[in-house]
């Protein structure tokens, strides 16, 4: 009776392997952004739950969402939502067929970076000159 020698089975490549591209990150942050919206829209919803409460309630909420944690917590929330909504118009582009190659992947992730940084900037800043803080 013959026994075949066993080789060893290739590993499947993975993150200590491949270099980490701008589109692979990309895709990492998407899957975040979409978690944090899910706690995000939480945050709203205990909003909106505070605004029918009562006064009293609502201006407890709003002193924690108006603090520099709250504010920041709401920053992140409001990039978040941004870059998530990016990733997705990126993900229609490429369902069309379109920008498929590399070169167009690459700018559409940087695009999509530098854009949701840009309009959260713009979100907050007319937020903040609406209140009369800047």
């Amino acid at each position: 009776v013959k026994f075949m020698a066993v080789s060893p089975r290739p590993l499947s490549p993975h993150l200590q392997i491949y270099k980490p591209l701008v589109n692979m990150m990309m895709s990492i942050v998407h899957r975040i952004t979409g978690a944090a919206l899910y706690f995000g829209t939480l945050l709203l919803a205990w909003w909106l739950i505070a605004a029918a409460s009562g006064p009293g309630y609502f201006k407890f909420v709003n002193g924690l969402l108006g603090s520099p944690l709250g504010l920041l917590v709401l920053f992140g929330f409001t990039w978040a939502l941004i870059h998530h909504m990016l990733g997705g118009i990126r993900h229609l582009i490429w369902d069309t067929g379109r920008a498929l190659d590399l070169q167009s992947v690459d700018r559409l992730a940087w695009g999509s970076i530098i854009a949701s940084i840009l309009l959260t900037l713009v979100v907050w800043a007319l937020a903040l000159n609406a209140r009369g803080m800047i």
